[in-house]
């Protein structure tokens, strides 16, 4: 798969990795050891072997050590010096960082969902129809990432993600448009938020 969707317009990843780690004690989750690497070059690795050719990786807290530690080339690495208001700031920065690259859909993903492997990133991407797409991985029916946002809908998404709610307001305001995909027979969509969820990681 390239990342292009059935009309040949291109899906770029685009993960959300700012977060402090606030209730891990303050370790950037960006940076905890999954598979032998820090997670965010995992969560990359999972864009691109679902079938994102175009990587945009948001960063904040840490940004530095995070480009010191982990191996980020290929991608590209947007600083969200406004990190601290939360997920929707980070969604914003790096919407607005695809503009004027070609893409014409962005894959969201979280840099901390290591349960969520390439072959939910490839059934979302399947199911892109154009700018107008909005696609969501469902979990038994539940909506969860990654979502697919089709450009038509970027300026509105960004109008609206506020806080740590990303996305969801605008999502619920458009519940009718979104093509749920089903994915909880290929990933589990946890998170690792605090000390006990460690024990996901291999």
């Amino acid at each position: 798969m390239t990342g292009k969707g059935s009309n040949g317009g291109e899906v770029a990843g685009l993960l959300l990795a700012a977060g402090a780690g606030r209730r891990l004690g303050g370790r950037p989750k960006a940076l905890l050891r999954h598979r032998g690497r820090p997670l965010v070059e995992h969560a990359v690795g999972v864009l691109r072997a679902g079938g994102c050719g175009r990587v945009h990786v948001v960063l904040g807290a840490a940004a530095a050590e995070i480009r010191e530690r982990a191996d980020l080339s290929g991608c590209v690495v947007v600083d969200n010096p406004d990190w601290r208001q939360g997920m929707g700031s980070s969604l914003r920065a790096g919407l607005d960082s695809l503009a004027g690259t070609g893409a014409r859909g962005a894959l969201v993903s979280l840099v901390d969902q290591p349960g969520i492997g390439p072959e939910a990133v490839a059934r979302v991407l399947a199911a892109y129809r154009g700018e107008g797409s909005v696609v969501s991985a469902a979990y038994e029916g539940v909506r969860g990432h990654p979502v697919l946002f089709g450009a038509a809908h970027w300026a509105g998404i960004a109008a609206t993600a506020t806080g740590d709610r990303g996305a969801r307001a605008y999502l619920a305001a458009h519940e009718n448009a979104i093509t749920l995909v089903e994915c909880g027979d290929v990933a589990r969509a946890y998170d690792i938020d605090t000390a006990a969820d460690l024990i996901h990681l291999e």
